[in-house]
């Protein structure tokens, strides 16, 4: 089994944050008693990661329960001078969920989320006559397989520190 051991992160820090990533509504007085770590330690560790580490507590959503059936991963090139303005314009639609710039012959890749369809094909559709827009390719998202897992195994380290 592969190990990660590439974190520059001490190791009740890494448990920490590994608990916080299995549920970041669990208590100081709960994540002490797994962990061993004194209360105030990890009162005091949270107030610091607040300050860069954590960027914000959020809710991890099935949107298909919602409604919202229709989900895409889109790689885009656009033209040096028109990347900020595709920026901006991808930036403002609401059915975005997620924006990444990268490489490998594209400057961007973006997630969206849509109700249908055909609302999905229609707004790509509206990408690929953006000024600049040079190559897209769509990637549909079939099925979730595993999300957010990284650094979440608060358990397992436990198990591993043991040893």
């Amino acid at each position: 089994m592969y190990t990660l051991r590439c974190c520059p992160m001490e190791n009740e820090d890494e448990l920490i944050v590994s608990l916080l990533r299995e549920n970041c509504r669990i208590s100081l007085t709960e994540m002490s008693k797994i962990t061993k770590i004194p209360i105030s330690t990890i009162y005091d560790k949270m107030k610091n990661y607040r300050r860069g580490i954590i960027h914000k507590h959020t809710a991890l959503i099935d949107f298909t329960q919602l409604g919202f059936s229709a989900r895409a991963r889109v790689l885009i090139k656009v033209k040096k001078t028109e990347a900020q303005k595709l920026r901006e314009y991808l930036s403002k639609c609401p059915a975005l969920n997620e924006l990444y710039k990268v490489n490998n012959g594209y400057d961007f890749m973006a997630e969206f989320i849509f109700k249908t369809m055909k609302e999905m094909e229609e707004y790509v559709d509206t990408l690929g006559q953006f000024c600049g827009v040079e190559k897209e390719e769509v990637f549909y998202i079939i099925d979730e397989l595993k999300r957010e897992e990284f650094l979440s195994k608060a358990r397992m380290l436990l198990l591993e520190k043991k040893r």
